[in-house]
């Protein structure tokens, strides 16, 4: 069984006609809806991680920032998890999320936001790590973020930059992931984000132009199921 931190939904247009960031990972994930249980931070308490064979963290349009109080108390159960050496994935916010709970620096990017369908570099590291040694030197992700992990929790072992994001992938001990990018996203999700926020683009025209499917990105989801299974 598999816990989804769910922290956040996306726009309404788009969850009516292509469901939520839940449906998103689960799709990708490549299992049964019932062996996923979901929890919705921002309404409920949630379980004993040791329940669960591993645990992922949904992105949200919040910032790590604002430090609400469900986020805060997730962090706090987040950092237990860790411990526990039970299997995390946090996406986007999820990522920004474990970065705090593990003493990280989140924060606004200096460059402002990343948005579309950008590469992404693996490093040296990536190669021997359990979830990542699998994927290409270099593929396309989906991105949407305004605010990143700006220093990485000590310890920390860095899986994936690119030249605006020194910190799209990380692992902390044996068993948490950080990913900054999106595997839960296709074209269409990531098109919607773009449009949503064509007012933050300089080129917007180019940066729709150059959205794409992102095939090696999305199996990463799979990759942390099988890695939780075996």
């Amino acid at each position: 069984m598999f816990l989804l931190i769910k922290t956040g939904n996306t726009m309404r247009d788009l969850s009516t006609h292509y469901g939520d960031f839940e449906d998103w990972m689960i799709r990708f994930m490549g299992v049964m809806r019932q062996q996923v249980k979901i929890i919705d931070v921002q309404k409920s308490a949630l379980p004993k991680p040791d329940d669960f064979d591993g645990i992922l963290i949904t992105g949200a349009h919040e910032m790590v920032t604002d430090r609400h109080e469900w986020s805060e108390m997730t962090a706090h159960w987040l950092k237990d998890a860790v411990a526990k050496e039970i299997p995390i994935m946090g996406v986007c916010y999820g990522h920004q999320l474990l970065a705090h709970a593990m003493g990280g620096v989140v924060g606004d990017h200096p460059k402002g936001p990343e948005i579309g369908t950008v590469d992404i570099n693996l490093t040296a590291e990536a190669k021997k790590d359990p979830v990542f040694k699998s994927m290409p030197k270099s593929f396309k992700a989906h991105v949407t973020h305004t605010q990143s992990v700006l220093t990485l929790p000590e310890g920390a072992v860095l899986l994936a930059e690119n030249d605006y994001e020194p910190h799209h992938a990380f692992r902390i001990g044996k068993n948490a992931w950080g990913v900054q990018f999106h595997p839960e996203y296709d074209s269409i999700i990531s098109r919607e984000y773009a449009l949503f926020q064509k007012n933050k683009l300089i080129n917007p025209e180019s940066i729709l132009c150059s959205i794409s499917e992102t095939l090696e990105a999305n199996t990463l989801l799979s990759k942390f199921v099988e890695h939780c299974t075996e």
